[in-house]
C-alpha cells in the first residue's frame, strides 16, 4: 500500500489532556498537509477543529466516554449529541468495561446501542481496550458490538495499557466477519507496523504518530 493510500485510512488523533488551542491549530494544518481524511480531538475542541477542517472536506471525530468508559449511558448519549451538534461526523465510544467484566452483557449492549441510535447513521466505533481483556472477553465484546449495531470494533485508546496487536486484530476480524469494521489503535507507530496490522485485518488505524507512519519515520507519541 502506498503511503498516500495509507493516509486515507488513518484517523489522525490528538487526545492528550494538556493539548492547547495552538496545538490543535498546528495539528489541523498537518492534517491538511499530509492528506488525512479524519481526525479525532477531545470534545471540547471539536468546534474549533471543525471550523478549520470542514472547508477541506476533512471529518472531525469525537471520543465518547473517554478514556475509561465508566460514564453512564445517559451521559454518553448527551456527550454524543453535543459532539454531533458541534460538527463531529464520527463517534468512537469506549465500552463499559466494568459492566463487561461483571458479565452484565445486556447493559453493555444497551450502552452501545443508545449511542448508535443518537448518532443517526454516522460511523460509530466501539473501543474494547483489548489490553485489559481476556481472550474470551475480547470475543464477547466484539459480538456485543456487532449485535448493538455499531460499525467498528476498535482495539484500544492507547491510554490504559496495551494496544493494537496483529494477534488481536486477527481475532477480532475472525469474530466480526469480513463486512464489519476493525480499527487498530494504540501502538501503531511505523509504516511497517501499519502494513502488518492491515494484513491482519484492520481497515482503519488510529494514531497520534500518523505523520511518522506515512513518512517512514518513527514515533513515540501516545495515541
Amino acid at each position: 500500500m502506498q503511503k498516500q493510500e495509507l493516509a486515507e485510512i488513518i484517523d489522525y488523533t490528538l487526545l492528550k489532556p494538556t493539548t492547547n488551542k495552538e496545538d490543535i491549530k498546528t495539528f489541523c494544518e498537518e492534517t491538511i498537509e499530509y492528506g488525512f481524511k479524519t481526525v479525532f480531538v477531545n470534545p471540547y475542541y471539536v468546534p474549533y477543529a471543525y471550523e478549520l477542517l470542514s472547508p477541506h472536506g476533512i471529518k472531525v471525530g469525537a471520543p465518547i466516554g473517554f478514556s475509561l468508559g465508566g460514564a453512564t449511558t445517559k451521559t454518553k448519549v448527551a456527550e454524543t449529541k453535543e459532539a454531533i451538534n458541534n460538527g463531529a461526523e464520527e463517534i468512537d465510544m469506549l465500552i463499559n468495561l466494568g459492566a463487561l467484566k461483571s458479565q452484565e452483557y445486556d447493559v453493555v449492549k444497551h450502552d452501545i446501542s443508545e449511542v448508535v441510535k443518537v448518532s443517526e447513521g454516522l460511523t460509530t466505533k466501539v473501543i474494547i481496550e483489548n489490553g485489559l481483556l481476556s481472550h474470551d472477553e475480547k470475543i464477547t465484546a466484539a459480538k456485543l458490538i456487532v449485535e448493538a449495531g455499531a460499525d467498528f470494533v476498535k482495539t484500544a485508546t492507547g491510554f490504559n495499557g496495551g494496544g493494537a496487536t496483529v494477534e488481536d486484530v486477527k481475532l477480532l476480524r475472525s469474530v466480526v466477519g469480513e463486512d464489519f469494521g476493525v480499527k487498530a489503535a494504540g501502538g501503531v507507530r511505523t509504516y511497517e507496523d501499519a502494513l502488518a496490522i492491515i494484513e491482519a485485518g484492520a481497515d482503519r488505524i488510529g494514531a497520534s504518530g500518523a505523520i511518522a507512519i506515512v513518512t517512514g519515520g518513527k514515533s513515540n507519541a501516545a495515541y
